[in-house]
């Protein structure tokens, strides 16, 4: 079984209000589009209102791998791997998911990262035996093995107002 842990955690501070109020559905919608088979999401510093399954997180101030050691221990014995995307990436393509369980259904390697045009972005796909030692900065600086994305559209990181303005 595959899940996904939506991160939405943060505060805002650059945005100036709740980004997840505006951006989460979206970014739940093209998670639910794929083939991952739960969803959970990450809440921290604010109350958001969603259909999806929740999780709150005391420690979201400490980092993403804080909120994302959160969302992992919300998850069933049942689950196999986690897809991590960003709440606050309304781009993401469905297909992007979909690529990176693929890859690891293949390849079983403990973390993988969808790339666009060689960047490493979101989705990321973490294994059930890589759940431990998370560190609190999150995944970024962990090796992963790379899931070319490149004919998708990135998933987008809306940090302010004139984010959403660009798109």
């Amino acid at each position: 079984m595959i899940a996904a842990v939506v991160l939405a955690a943060g505060a805002s501070t650059r945005f100036g209000s709740p980004k997840q109020r505006l951006l989460l559905e979206p970014v739940l919608e093209r998670v639910r589009a794929s083939s991952v088979d739960d969803v959970v999401v990450v809440l921290g510093a604010h109350e958001v209102e969603t259909d999806a399954r929740t999780v709150q997180c005391a420690d979201w101030e400490r980092g993403p791998g804080a909120s994302l050691r959160c969302g992992l221990a919300a998850l069933g014995a049942e689950v196999d791997a986690a897809v991590v995307v960003l709440g606050d990436g309304p781009d993401l393509d469905p297909r992007a998911i979909d690529r990176v369980i693929a890859a690891w259904r293949r390849a079983h390697a403990p973390l993988l990262a969808a790339t666009y045009g060689g960047v490493r972005l979101h989705p990321l796909l973490l294994a059930r035996t890589a759940w431990v030692d998370i560190p609190d900065a999150g995944l970024r600086d962990l090796p992963a093995e790379p899931v070319e994305c490149d004919d998708l559209s990135p998933p987008g990181d809306v940090d302010s107002a004139d984010d959403i303005n660009r798109r």
